[in-house]
């Protein structure tokens, strides 16, 4: 198993591109199940995640065609498979959202419940409530390893759906699912994150009729079909904040290219309360943080408020701003498990409920911790850059999953990252 060593380094200085977005490919490589032609998708990251996601594709009948390391060329029209291997669903949880667009595809899909991080439940119910909406028939089936599911549909009708929840996921599902049925969906509630903006971007490039993503009502009128296209995956707005969370900890001086400004106003605008300085350009960011930064309030919310995945990485900031700090997570009901970690390193935190009180320590040391989760993961990498001596950090493969080259990147700001192999 594969460790990262990180000792305290000095402010990281220096440039980064920001790759493409993990949260935007995934679902961009399930819609590919229903294009007829050739599809070229770029500007992709190289993740674990991607890879799986990669694997679902072929294991369906799909040809996945490596151009070079962040192209591929995609053929479905040789899908001819429903069922989602269980081994491979069980790897990453995004790989649920090939359900709708075998749905609209093949009018069925067999899968068993997704895996993934364990920050939450994260219930599939809003997806099967939009499925059955359309007239989609979806059968569970309770068994001791595992839930089966299996949706099936004579014909595929647009409908009214309300989500009582802005689910990401759900709304990317549905809208795979409606975008070759008949008539009108209107999906009311949805989410408006970027990458569900990008995935719309892809699919009306294709041919598909698809208005208002990006608002909480989008409208899908249905299709006969999709054809083929070249698209380019957005950047990774959650990389872009990790990094420029790292250079605030570390109070450094950091440019980031390859980024969406517009997308990463409330991590601007809180680190900006913080104290830190930044600048803004068309498709790059200046961090500065060479002033002493001051406590900060965080509360996660649905876009365009504050993102969940952002969350661990400014707790760790958080630890070493002196005076108290708070974080309230409303997203996902267990993601705290990188306090625990945190506190290993010295960190005085205390939670109750949903809500993360954080008091500035003078100094983190080097401790040995694990990353629960992903966003944990970098967190603690955060956390570490800035402690006494060594920190060992094991898990990693759950930050191979979500960021593309991380320690090489961080590297090259002059941070002391390194990865053994056990």
């Amino acid at each position: 198993m594969a460790k990262l060593l990180i000792k305290e380094s000095s402010p990281l200085l220096g440039k980064v591109r920001v790759s493409g977005a993990k949260n935007a490919a995934l679902p961009i490589l399930a819609a590919t199940i229903l294009g007829t032609e050739d599809i070229i998708l770029e500007d992709l990251p190289k993740l674990k995640d991607v890879e799986v996601m990669c694997e679902v594709l072929e294991s369906l009948g799909a040809t996945v065609e490596k151009l070079d390391e962040h192209r591929v060329k995609i053929n479905s029209n040789t899908i001819n498979k429903y069922e989602v291997d269980y081994q491979l669903m069980h790897k990453m949880r995004a790989s649920f959202i090939v359900m709708g667009a075998l749905i609209g595809r093949m009018g069925k899909a067999r899968s068993s419940m997704p895996g993934g991080c364990a920050i939450g439940a994260r219930p599939v119910d809003l997806h099967l409530k939009g499925f059955r909406s359309l007239g989609v028939n979806v059968d569970v089936e309770e068994a001791d390893e595992y839930t089966d599911i299996f949706a099936h549909a004579d014909n595929l009708a647009g409908n009214k759906i309300y989500l009582d929840f802005p689910s990401v996921g759900a709304t990317q599902n549905i809208i795979l699912a409606a975008v070759l049925a008949q008539g009108e969906t209107v999906i009311d509630n949805a989410a408006m994150e970027p990458e569900i903006v990008d995935m719309v971007n892809f699919l009306n490039k294709m041919g598909a009729k698809i208005y208002g993503a990006g608002t909480s009502t989008i409208r899908i009128r249905g299709v006969e079909k999709l054809l083929g296209a070249t698209h380019q995956i957005m950047p990774d707005r959650i990389e872009a904040g990790t990094f420029m969370v790292a250079a605030a900890a570390t109070h450094g001086d950091i440019i980031l290219n390859n980024v969406i400004v517009s997308h990463m106003r409330p991590v601007i605008a809180k680190l900006r309360e913080a104290g830190c300085e930044i600048y803004e350009e068309a498709d790059s960011l200046r961090i500065i943080a060479t002033k002493k930064l001051k406590p900060i309030k965080v509360k996660t919310l649905p876009y365009p408020g504050f993102p969940t995945d952002m969350q661990a990485q400014f707790m760790a900031l958080e630890t070493l701003i002196e005076g108290k700090s708070e974080v309230i997570e409303t997203v996902f009901e267990n993601r705290f498990m990188h306090v625990e970690e945190l506190r290993k390193l010295g960190a005085d935190i205390d939670v109750e409920d949903r809500t993360a009180t954080i008091r500035g320590v003078e100094k983190l040391h080097a401790a040995e911790v694990k990353a629960t989760d992903l966003r944990a993961g970098a967190a603690l990498v955060i956390a570490a850059l800035c402690a006494e001596g060594e920190t060992t950090l094991s898990d990693i493969y759950h930050i191979d999953r979500g960021y593309e080259d991380f320690e090489e990147k961080f590297r090259s700001l002059g941070a002391k990252v390194y990865r053994v192999e056990e």
